[in-house]
């Protein structure tokens, strides 16, 4: 085990489903508190030393020569010979965020030995260690309970909700007729609630809302199986025993996003968009579309397994009817994008390209301007199709700016109509970027320095009694994208937590006592700079 905690608590299981990606790893709770030792579970050595803003924060990579790679997560900090040389890396490259891949002889690790202490860097929500394990030839990730790791657990899989879906042979979206089912039941058991029969006709599909808990004080996680049964015949599984990073984002189109967007409802789906790249699904007959058109009645049976073989059935009847009885949605009009070839729209103030593999399924295409908004805008508004339908890596957008941009032109941006940046270049009177979802975009400026806000320390101020030069440093727009502070003109570490956004220098052996002066430079997306100079005695 990675932590000598009794008995073990996840806070977060393999494949739970996250915000645009499946969870990665196990995260195993702390007791709410930082400072546990992490262990190396196996002999290996130290393949990656990781620093971030966000993500993972402080991680650790281990190499294993079985094949496999460890993952550590949102550490607090590491064994001192890691911390060693992770410091001097920080210096020699002056940055904080490092991403380095040490020498196999470097950093050897014995099994057992003490590697790390449990924090909450990075992009954490609370205290935990994050914890993968990961082929090491393809990098693919894959469910630590595959690997021993034993978490006390014989709750079965709870099941909230059913939902129909009147497909009837059209691709699915935003529009297509749900109807949803309340359930009866628990243990393991359930049925609809107050439906003995549902009465279909046409081609449809099945979805579930499903959840998993582990015993003690591990919080709602998710399952590791789902199969659905027609007639006793399987027509579709998915099993999360391991998926790429590269495919983690087809979790948009493996949920209905619409309702995920709109509710906060994870529905997932039992049938799979032609374009969905996930490798999680077998025993699937015609991408789990069912076709109900015999007048017969026929047993449908959802079963459903964690990922320590807890089972949960829901079973119920379908009678098939001769007609549908659902009305279907009014056409949309729109140029038709397929999802197997790239797609381009080009209007002379706009060039929209989706590459092959983005899209989930076909879509008709909808593209509006809308008027500029008031002020700060140097385009109007280019509404490129809606938010409900997922995109599995963006597309290219390149907007026609306003001929009174050009003497701004490097501090151009695109934003959204939600006012969150793109990012963007000026490039022959457009400005272009690559936005990972649809939506309405505009071109604006960001000519606004970053701000640096002192916590703890002012011109002439003994700071003896303190460990560290603290700060909080904000963009208005464009995003931070660096941070450099100097002491006596010699470039000093600061640790950044993207989180609470604050900054600190931890004073070492190197500041010497008397009178120093403190020179900080932030820079944002745009290459606006805010300085910050201060002296103090030490």
């Amino acid at each position: 085990m990675p932590l000598d905690i009794s008995p073990p608590a996840l806070a977060g299981s393999f494949g739970e489903l996250r915000a645009n990606h499946f969870h990665s790893g196990a995260d195993f709770r702390t007791n709410q508190r930082e400072g546990y030792p992490v262990y190396a579970v196996a002999d290996g050595y130290v393949s990656r030393l990781r620093v971030q803003n966000s993500g993972f924060g402080l991680a650790l990579y281990l190499v294993h020569p079985n094949g496999f790679t460890t993952v550590y997560g949102h550490l607090q900090r590491f064994a001192p010979k890691i911390a060693r040389e992770v410091k001097t890396l920080q210096y020699s490259k002056k940055s904080y965020e490092l991403d380095e891949f040490p020498k196999a002889d470097l950093l050897p690790v014995r099994k057992g030995e003490v590697i790390a202490y449990s924090g909450n860097t990075g992009g954490s929500g609370g205290p935990h260690l994050h914890f993968e394990v990961r082929d090491s030839r393809t990098e693919e990730t894959i469910n630590p309970q595959l690997f021993g790791i034993d978490i006390p657990d014989n709750i079965p899989p709870v099941l909230s909700a059913m939902y129909v879906y009147r497909l009837n042979g059209k691709p699915f979206n935003e529009s297509t007729p749900r109807q949803y089912f309340q359930l009866s039941g628990g243990g393991g058991s359930y049925r609809l609630h107050q439906v003995n029969t549902i009465r279909l006709s046409g081609e449809v599909g099945f979805g579930i809302i499903t959840t998993d808990k582990h015993n003690g004080a591990s919080g709602t996680n998710g399952v590791y199986s789902i199969q659905l049964f027609v007639d006793n015949v399987p027509v579709y599984t998915s099993a999360l025993e391991r998926f790429s990073f590269a495919n983690s984002k087809g979790i948009n189109s493996h949920i209905d996003y619409p309702v995920f967007l709109n509710q906060r409802r994870s529905i997932q789906k039992s049938f799979i968009d032609p374009g969905n790249p996930l490798k999680i699904y077998s025993n699937v007959v015609n991408n789990g579309r069912i076709v109900f058109d015999d007048g017969r009645l026929h047993r449908v049976r959802y079963e459903i397994t964690d990922a320590k073989g807890n089972q949960t059935r829901l079973e119920f009847s379908v009678q098939a009817g001769a007609k549908n009885f659902v009305e279907e949605p009014p056409e949309v009009v729109g140029q038709q994008f397929r999802w197997n070839t790239k797609n381009e729209l080009n209007t002379g103030d706009v060039r929209i390209s989706i590459p092959r593999g983005s899209l989930y399924d076909d879509i008709t295409f909808v593209y509006k301007t809308l008027p500029k908004p008031a002020k700060g805008a140097y385009s109007a508004i280019h509404q490129v199709h809606n938010r409900l339908t997922p995109l599995h890596s963006g597309f290219d957008l390149a907007i026609r700016a306003d001929s009174s941009l050009y003497a701004l032109r490097d501090k151009a941006l695109i934003v959204s109509t939600g006012g969150a940046s793109q990012g963007g270049i000026f490039e022959n009177g457009f400005v272009r970027t690559s936005p990972r979802s649809f939506g309405g975009f505009y071109i604006a400026v960001d000519t606004v320095a970053p701000r640096i806000v002192p916590l703890n320390i002012a011109e002439g101020k003994n700071m003896a009694g303190l460990a560290r030069i603290s700060f909080r440093i904000s963009d208005n727009l464009a995003g931070i994208k660096s941070f450099n502070g100097y002491i006596d003109g010699k470039w000093v570490l600061f640790e950044f937590d993207a989180k609470t956004a604050s900054l600190w220098y931890r004073f070492d052996e190197n500041i010497a006592p008397g009178k120093h002066t403190l020179e900080l430079a932030v820079t944002d997306m745009k290459d606006n700079v805010r300085r910050y100079r201060v002296g103090f005695t030490r």
